[in-house]
């Protein structure tokens, strides 16, 4: 969510007493904020909290009232964060957690991470890319176990009891939080052989007729590609020989000749390197694909969870 200029003028503060009624939480009022900001609508954050979106929208103008600042803007078809709004999303999310964890002290619970962390996690990230960061965090909370489930899905976070899954694609689930970690770009590829045989493709036109790998994931029958310099964009329409949904079975099959491809490019980096594929239409991209932290609403996360929250925001970001 982008940051637009600060409003023209500030709402006018009233009094504690005057804006906040005795039976309003103010930690409610900061939750419903926070919520409303992660999940991008009123609407969404109503499902979230399991109220109506009318009360959401009364939870936000009384915070905005008590704190005296206008806190989102808002237009038919967009929502983005003010300065003010920017600034409070940030120190409402620390607030939070300081209070989670000062229940959790009055409650006997212990602080230390320990038990079973449940993991969704994409087959090809989960096998490579994200095993050092699992391997950190592990090392940091020995108390902790974790089921690394392989899966390129959305779980069923109550009926499989999964804690928490990281996905990559948009996440149109409104009933869970999504945290953004980063992009994850993609690149064109094929084997040596295949573009000795073919041709080095000039334009996107000329793959129309070349044989082709898809990842029924996220593309089957149409790639799209733009330029680089022009954000010119083409529709290249594809007959695959192979479709698949496993990333490192596209990448083997590419590697074996069988057809050209769209992948994640860190996985394709070090055959690129070696020469065992070739990288294709060099100023032309596929769109990136966004990867998610994503788990299920709750007013309070245990340790465990939080920790490892922490360690995928800062590692994926740096990996990808």
């Amino acid at each position: 969510m982008k940051t637009l200029k600060r409003s023209a003028a500030p709402l006018t503060k009233p009094s504690l007493a005057d804006a906040l009624p005795a039976s309003a939480d103010r930690l409610d009022l900061l939750q419903t904020f926070v919520r409303i900001v992660e999940c991008g609508s009123l609407s969404a954050a109503a499902i979230q909290l399991a109220v109506t979106q009318p009360t959401i929208s009364r939870r936000l103008q009384l915070l905005e009232r008590m704190l005296g600042v206008r806190l989102l803007r808002r237009s038919t078809h967009a929502m983005a964060l003010t300065e003010d709004g920017e600034r409070c999303f940030e120190r409402a999310k620390a607030l939070l957690e300081g209070w989670g964890a000062f229940e959790s002290d009055l409650k006997g619970t212990a602080e230390v991470a320990d038990g079973t962390l449940r993991v969704f996690v994409p087959h090809a990230f989960g096998q490579r890319l994200l095993v050092e960061p699992l391997t950190r965090f592990l090392n940091d909370n020995p108390k902790v176990n974790v089921e690394w489930n392989l899966q390129d899905r959305m779980p069923d976070f109550i009926a499989e009891g999964i804690d928490c899954a990281l996905l990559v694609g948009e996440v149109r689930d409104p009933g869970v939080v999504a945290i953004k970690l980063a992009d994850v770009t993609r690149a064109i590829t094929a084997a040596p052989e295949l573009v000795a045989r073919l041709g080095m493709p000039k334009t996107p036109e000329a793959l129309q007729n070349w044989p082709w790998l898809a990842l029924r994931t996220y593309y089957r029958g149409e790639v799209q590609l733009t330029h680089r310099q022009t954000e010119e964009t083409r529709i290249v329409p594809i007959r695959p020989r192979v479709s698949t949904t496993n990333l490192y079975a596209l990448r083997n099959a590419a590697v074996n000749g069988l057809g050209a491809c769209v992948g994640s490019a860190w996985l394709f980096n070090e055959d690129i390197a070696a020469g065992t594929l070739i990288r294709l239409l060099p100023d032309w991209y596929a769109p990136s694909l966004p990867m998610y932290l994503v788990y299920p609403y709750a007013r309070y996360y245990p340790a465990k969870l939080r920790k490892f929250i922490d360690v995928m925001r800062q590692a994926i970001p740096a990996l990808l």
